[in-house]
């Protein structure tokens, strides 16, 4: 350790650690020494009190967690917050939220992006993958909020060649972006809207250009039948065949994966993951959810998500943690799958490896980025504490987090944001709404029919 002044250090907190086996532990009475936006150390309480520190943070009573990813959102749909409600998958789509998306103008996805960093901030999520249209102005907020994002310009196969050509553009000229903050991603929306010769082109382009690629892939049962009974294949094997699968690739959803694809994924060449939003598929009632457990018996990664807010609700990935939690327990028929201690890893490493991040995030550790958060455990339904795992699923809630840092940088301190005027994004959006909301065109900007 070195003598000079840190840029941060975190005191008197009980840290969330992973060993060699990648299981979770927990180090109490610990500090966390942060320079140049990484962690330089952990160490105890004591043998940092004498350290000096440009920025000192006592943490008693709480508890050092790696920063939550979404890995699947649509943070600009917050603007149709409870737009399309108590509606089945087509109507939802077909009948509400494409004719409503045909009207988005950048102002719209600007403001709703901001106040979706807003709402992860102060949920404690560092790090969101997002998958959606106007999104140099998506990263334009995050530059300026200091959250982490995975970025992708989603695509149809009905916008032409140049979809695909906007979509590979955007990801080459942020890659990178924000001071590294910024990572991207090829975005075909799905493979019931972006044709074959199109996903082959995209699986041609991420592997000349290095880029992984996000997309919806069998998000419900349904969509697997339809897929069969149409083409004889799944969508799992539409994405094998047009050479997706030979990428990098995060599959959003996937609760329509059946037995035969997990041979499939199991031999995809490209890292594979999938990202499980599951309030989403109660509000809809789907019969199924993700096979988290099929997918790690295959070794697959599955991150934790929310999807866009319009089908959620929310952006909140501590409930996505422990509904993860007890839906795995319902299906399965075993409340030994998933553990408190499994989920707190699902929503930690897990999901910075599917969103291509497993070794820059995910942990609190020497080298790794400092995007840390500090949860209060000293409210009422927090105690008593016998098993701090389950009470970090099961009790602790996102408004239990206290301060969110990424990069080192303090976002929000004792629930102060400190890079989002809230009042003055949700002003603007409110004069925006009649415009946004309007559906007398009669346009839609996609035809859901699966």
């Amino acid at each position: 350790m070195s003598d000079s002044p840190a840029d941060l250090l975190i005191t008197g907190c009980t840290v969330l650690v992973h060993d060699e086996q990648e299981r979770i532990g927990f180090e109490e009475d610990a500090a966390i020494v942060v320079r140049d936006g990484v962690v330089e150390s952990v160490t105890s309480a004591a043998a940092a009190a004498d350290r000096p520190a440009a920025e000192r943070l006592d943490a008693r009573g709480q508890v050092a967690l790696p920063g939550l990813v979404n890995c699947h959102t649509h943070a600009p749909m917050v603007a149709l917050r409870g737009l399309a409600e108590d509606l089945p998958t087509e109507e939802w789509f077909n009948d509400v939220v494409w004719p409503v998306e045909s009207n988005l103008t950048e102002r719209d996805v600007e403001l709703g992006a901001r106040l979706a960093c807003a709402e992860m901030i102060r949920g404690g999520v560092t790090c969101f993958a997002d998958h959606y249209f106007s999104m140099d102005a998506v990263a334009a907020v995050v530059a300026e909020c200091g959250m982490r994002a995975h970025l992708g310009e989603a695509y149809f196969s009905s916008q032409g060649p140049q979809g695909r050509e906007k979509s590979m553009e955007f990801a080459l000229r942020h890659r990178g972006a924000a001071t590294g903050r910024i990572t991207t991603a090829l975005a075909p929306h799905a493979p019931y809207t972006v044709d074959d010769a199109d996903l082959a082109a995209t699986a041609d382009l991420a592997r000349e250009h290095g880029l992984p690629v996000h997309i919806h892939a069998s998000e419900n049962r349904d969509q697997t039948d339809t897929s069969l009974a149409r083409h004889g294949v799944t969508p799992i094997e539409v994405l094998k065949r047009t050479g997706i699968l030979d990428t990098d690739v995060l599959l959003a959803h996937g609760s329509g994966i059946i037995e035969r694809d997990l041979p499939v994924l199991e031999a995809a060449r490209g890292r594979t993951a999938v990202a499980t939003a599951p309030r989403g598929y109660l509000k809809f009632a789907w019969p199924t959810t993700t096979p988290v457990r099929a997918l790690h018996d295959i070794g697959i990664p599955v991150g934790l998500a929310t999807d866009g807010a319009a089908s959620n609700n929310s952006l909140d990935v501590w409930e996505s943690m422990a509904l993860t939690a007890l839906i795995q327990k319902s299906t399965t028929g075993d409340p030994r799958w998933l553990t408190s201690r499994q989920a707190l890893h699902h929503a930690t490493l897990q999901s910075a490896r599917a969103v291509g991040l497993g070794e820059t995030v995910g942990s609190i550790a020497p080298g790794r980025r400092a995007d840390i958060v500090l949860v209060d455990l000293t409210g009422p339904h927090t105690q008593p504490v016998h098993d701090l795992a389950a009470t970090l699923v099961h009790s602790a809630r996102s408004s239990d987090v206290r301060t969110t840092i990424v990069d080192g940088r303090i976002l929000m301190r004792d629930r102060e944001l400190l890079t989002i005027d809230v009042p003055s994004v949700v002003a603007e959006l409110g004069e925006r709404l009649p415009a946004l909301v309007d559906r007398s065109h009669g346009k839609r900007i996609q035809d859901y029919d699966t």
